[in-house]
């Protein structure tokens, strides 16, 4: 298991960390999920590969940008 936290572009209110929140969630292998609105980060713990989270994040409608710093 591991831990992770990705940046995400384009969210702007709460229904886009609800919307983040689902899509990652609902990935095989995901067993927490942190998204914050403020810092526009997806926190995943779990076993879900990096590409995985991004075509989830996608699949919400936003923009995966990579690692967070």
């Amino acid at each position: 298991m591991s831990f992770a936290t990705y940046r995400v572009e384009g969210m702007t209110c709460n229904h886009c960390v609800q919307a983040v929140t689902r899509e990652v969630q609902a990935l095989a292998g995901v067993d927490q999920v942190a998204v914050d609105l403020q810092a526009k980060t997806v926190a995943v713990t779990g076993t879900a590969s990096p590409d995985d989270i991004a075509g989830a994040v996608a699949e919400a409608g936003y923009t995966f940008a990579g690692p967070a710093s």
